[in-house]
């Protein structure tokens, strides 16, 4: 089907991929599914046909290519009949080295994402622990920090690469009594003493390799560190959305192949003395099981638009990682039934099909949260009190905390402005100088509304000037409405929830933390 999507480029892409896959990993599944192992040349040939580095800057050994590029590969990925296999590799390419690209210091990039592009080094994400999975404010792992070194210690569990990867993104505790925002990000060598992993089996997934994790007065530099120390939740959320959209991807692309598979097997397979493909149950069990996964498509094609084009995509990104992994669970089940006795072999794979299909609904967050983070967004009150119940102390976007009203009362001008355009105005007057030392940035305001307006905020040589219109290039986009602005910068408005109801979107969730730590609070009304 033509989609909007896609460019002569893209499909060309496509047939590289295709190609690839069809000759260099599809003939090996059996096996590799049986030594229940990825081997290690098969990484570094990807990593020559820059298929682990899609997404990623040209100065690190990447292609810099836009997103449908990396959608169009791990559309073909899927079609390996491994989802084990899937799912190895996208843990490392748009899960563990995202981390890396987006947060890292130059250093860590270049020690560890330029290998990790090339596919000499494997990388993991360690999140889920025995007693946390999607409550990633739970997690107990504790890192101390013993003057420039972590001391680790902990546990996790269900880590994709956990076995054979070379390294691991770990989330830890470093400030174990500040909830969400105690968490620190760190990466932690296989090699490291007392790290150490074993390997857990499965229903499914057989080529990739599943850990649990131990860390045992593990010593691991702060130079590890990704990222701001005690930041890692916000880090963690914005690679949420990424991690689902590629689930929603892989899961479609799946259950397309799935069905391929079935109508070849139903117009050669006879019963009757006819075609299977003739039998009108059959027939129109598979023509709805075909409506639904175009429409599953077209949603996934649309959230990957908008992930492309810097929207806030969690709402989205839930729904569709939601629909597509239920479906491809049923789409294995309906097919399935039709080889009959045949489907329930190991030798052939659609019965592989039918358990790796069983995983989606379970990794990157269950279905279960998926539904409740979209009930969250699409039924929860949104009060914009400055008193928040405990359904939005919950809520799995957290922005940064608010300065303390001691701090807030300082040089702010009386009386208080009470419009967006007069409170923007506010910002050098707000400024705290001795927070800023070096650091630069340029923003953008986008503000609609008739108290609005459209501003550049600036930060340069430890000052900060606001300046109307939108000029130079912003590391930070925000857009938002002039009441849910002023709402929130009065205190009437909880910041988070207005991020989680799309009423305020931020193109750079790492530069906006960085940004709100600059100024004073305003006083509440």
């Amino acid at each position: 089907m033509k989609s909007p999507y896609f460019t002569a480029e893209h499909a060309a892409f496509r047939n590289t991929s295709r190609l690839f896959i069809e000759k260099e990993i599809v003939p090996y599944a059996d096996e590799w599914e049986r030594e229940r192992r990825i081997p290690e040349p098969i990484w570094k040939r990807m990593g020559e046909l820059g298929f682990l580095g899609i997404n990623y800057p040209e100065e690190y050994g990447g292609i810099g290519a836009d997103f449908f590029y990396s959608l169009v590969f791990l559309e073909e990925l899927a079609r390996c009949t491994m989802a084990g296999f899937a799912a190895a590799v996208s843990v490392h390419a748009y899960m563990a080295s995202a981390y890396i690209s987006s947060f890292a210091t130059k250093e860590l990039k270049e020690k560890y994402l330029i290998p990790a592009i090339k596919g000499e080094k494997i990388g993991a994400l360690a999140v889920t622990e025995p007693d946390a999975g999607s409550d990633v404010a739970s997690i107990r792992t504790r890192a101390v920090r013993n003057e420039d070194h972590y001391i680790i210690n902990g546990a996790k569990t269900f880590i994709t690469n956990g076995v054979h990867g070379d390294f691991v993104i770990v989330a830890v505790k470093t400030a174990p009594d500040a909830g969400f925002g105690g968490i620190s990000l760190v990466l932690v060598d296989r090699e490291t003493p007392g790290f150490t992993a074993r390997s857990l089996h499965k229903i499914g997934w057989h080529s990739s390799d599943t850990a649990e994790l131990h860390f045992d007065d593990v010593k691991v530099s702060v130079a590890n560190r990704i990222g701001e120390e005690n930041e890692g939740f916000y880090y963690i959320m914005e690679c949420f959305q990424l991690e689902r959209l590629v689930s929603a991807i892989i899961a479609v692309a799946g259950a397309e192949h799935g069905l391929e598979t079935t109508l070849k097997y139903i117009t050669e397979r006879e019963a009757f003395g006819r075609p299977l493909a003739k039998f009108q149950t059959i027939r129109h069990s598979l023509v709805d099981m075909k409506t639904e996964l175009e429409a599953a498509r077209q949603l996934t094609y649309h959230t990957a638009w908008q992930y492309s084009q810097g929207e806030q995509t969690v709402m989205e990104c839930s729904m569709a990682k939601l629909l597509t992994t239920e479906l491809a669970k049923k789409m294995a089940d309906t097919c399935l039934q039709y080889f009959g006795g045949y489907g329930y072999m190991d030798e052939y794979p659609i019965s592989r099909m039918f358990r790796d299909a069983r995983a989606g609904t379970i990794v990157g967050g269950t279905s279960e949260i998926m539904r409740e983070i979209i009930a969250r967004l699409m039924i929860d009150q949104v009060s914009y009190d400055s008193h928040r119940d405990e359904k939005e102390k919950k809520a799995e976007i957290k922005m940064p905390p608010k300065e303390t009203k001691m701090e807030a009362k300082r040089d702010v001008p009386s009386p208080l402005p009470k419009t967006a355009a007069d409170i923007i105005q506010t910002l050098p007057v707000r400024f705290r100088t001795e927070k800023a030392g070096d650091w630069g940035t340029i923003f953008h305001f986008d503000i609609s509304g008739n108290e609005g307006g459209q501003y550049t905020v600036c930060i340069q040589n430890g000052a900060c000037t606001v300046e109307p219109g939108l000029q130079g290039d912003a590391k930070c986009v925000v857009k938002t409405s002039d009441r849910t602005y002023r709402d929130i910068e009065l205190g009437k408005a909880n910041a988070e929830v207005a991020f989680m109801m799309r009423k305020i979107k931020i193109s750079n969730i790492t530069e906006m933390m960085q940004f709100t730590k600059m100024f004073q609070r305003l006083p509440k009304e």
